[in-house]
């Protein structure tokens, strides 16, 4: 026992190093983690106290835990037995099949990452690219939801933007839970946006097995109370106006339903309109070719970011108009007949989200162009005060007293552009560009029965 023993330096930093690795592994690592799990605990509690709906212990559940308790949940476990005796394989092999899918799905939420980081990213970036106007009955709108209750907002998809500024927007009353497509699974994004507490979706996939997966993850989130944020278009509109819902993700909800649960489920019908979409050239060219296919690299999202970002912080002007958020009348899942159907809920919403779509200069100023181009500047407000008037004062982003004002920026926006041009005294649509004005004003198309752009688009379509 009291032998000396030889060994070589290189195995003796090895036999150091293990012990070292055994030692964090088991006794400081525990205790760390410990240490700053308390703290964090002790944050969100603070933090709590400053929202309007506090974050659920269903949202800070550790990522590991909310994986197991998916793919040993009943339903699943049926789906994975399902799975394996349709499709011939061992059942071990459907079971890592599942848990691939919910490794996919569920998201890793940060406290920090999203209240400390994304935030105060989405602040400053919506302000650097807009100026931001929501609607007076907002709040209103959302503190008159029982604070039981699940929020589910709904919303138009105009943008990418449209992530950040309702991030940005409901920062003072919950933390969203997002579903993102597949475009943002690419490293490092797909990090941050999961740490944002946002779920990936595969728009695309139709085996029982990966929607078995994806629905109890999206039941279990709303039965939590966790604040969800939906869609329904499934993609951006391509044409400016609103899409025909998909309603993958409200058969969930209603099928997980139980009108006798102490929780409700309210949705939130959100309006979102822009004087300016970021990517309103690549959706117009897509909608032209009849694809989706949009070809944005990542880097130059990237890119435009930090300029964007950067330009701000020098204060430089930046921003491209004004970009508008308006909550339709909500609906509780418990006041929805019992004879309605999924897709009665789904366009009941989108016709709530129609409804309270704010109207902004630029697409008036479009409208007003197609309808009776050329037009003097001081016609052009002539015009626009007669569409003003057929707007419900509720939908309106500005009032009449800055009617001057705003048309003229709002020209001046599209003539920066190119879109529009001033030649011998009058505006003038610049040739080839009028799809770019029809974009615009279908977004306020149904407050305007005699939309000109629409009946552009019904003439092209009945001469070809």
């Amino acid at each position: 026992m009291t032998q000396t023993v030889q060994l070589p330096l290189w195995l003796f930093v090895l036999i150091l190093l293990f012990a070292a690795v055994t030692a964090l592994s088991h006794f400081l690592l525990p205790s760390v983690r410990w240490f700053f799990r308390r703290r964090l605990q002790r944050a969100v509690t603070r933090l709590n106290t400053k929202l309007t709906r506090p974050i659920e212990p269903f949202k800070l559940a550790r990522r590991y835990d909310m994986i197991q308790r998916l793919i040993y949940d009943p339903e699943v476990t049926q789906e994975i037995v399902n799975y394996a005796r349709e499709n011939e394989v061992p059942e071990n092999v459907a079971f890592e099949k599942a848990r691939n899918y919910a490794r996919e799905i569920v998201p890793s939420f940060s406290a920090f990452a999203y209240f400390g980081f994304g935030i105060r990213v989405s602040r400053l970036l919506a302000n650097s690219v807009y100026h931001i106007k929501t609607a007076d009955r907002n709040d209103a709108t959302f503190e008159a939801i029982p604070k039981d209750a699940t929020v589910v907002f709904v919303m138009n998809h105009r943008s990418n933007m449209d992530y950040v500024l309702v991030t940005y927007l409901a920062a003072r009353s919950s933390a969203l839970s997002y579903a993102v497509g597949e475009w943002a699974r690419v490293w490092p994004l797909s990090r941050l946006i999961r740490s944002m507490g946002a779920y990936f979706i595969r728009r695309r996939s139709r085996g029982a097995l990966y929607r078995k997966v994806l629905a109890r993850y999206v039941q279990m989130a709303i039965a939590g109370g966790v604040t969800q944020a939906f869609f329904p278009e499934g993609g951006l509109s391509l044409t400016g106006a609103l899409r025909e819902p998909k309603v993958g993700l409200f058969s969930y909800v209603v099928e997980g339903f139980d009108p006798s649960a102490e929780r409700d489920i309210v949705f939130v019908p959100v309006a979102i309109n822009y004087d300016r979409v970021l990517e309103d050239r690549v959706l117009i060219a897509a909608d032209q070719r009849g694809d989706r296919r949009f070809g944005v690299r990542i880097t130059v999202v990237v890119g435009f970011i930090v300029r964007k970002l950067w330009q701000r912080l020098r204060g430089r002007e930046t921003r491209f108009g004004t970009a508008a958020v308006a909550f339709g009348p909500p609906l509780s899942l418990r006041e929805v007949g019992k004879d309605d159907t999924v897709d009665d809920l789904a366009r009941n919403l989108m016709q709530r989200i129609s409804e309270a779509m704010p109207v902004l200069a630029v697409p008036l100023v479009a409208d007003a162009i197609l309808r009776a181009a050329p037009l003097a500047p001081e016609t052009l407000v002539a015009v626009v005060k007669d569409l003003l008037a057929a707007i419900p004062l509720q939908n309106r982003a500005f009032d009449k007293a800055s009617l001057s004002e705003e048309t003229a920026i709002a020209a001046g926006y599209l003539a920066q552009r190119g879109i529009i041009e001033l030649k011998d005294g009058a505006w003038h649509c610049v040739q080839g560009e009028d799809g770019v004005l029809q974009f615009y004003a279908r977004s306020i198309a149904q407050f305007l029965p005699e939309n000109a752009a629409m009946q552009k688009e019904n003439a092209a379509t009945a001469g070809s």
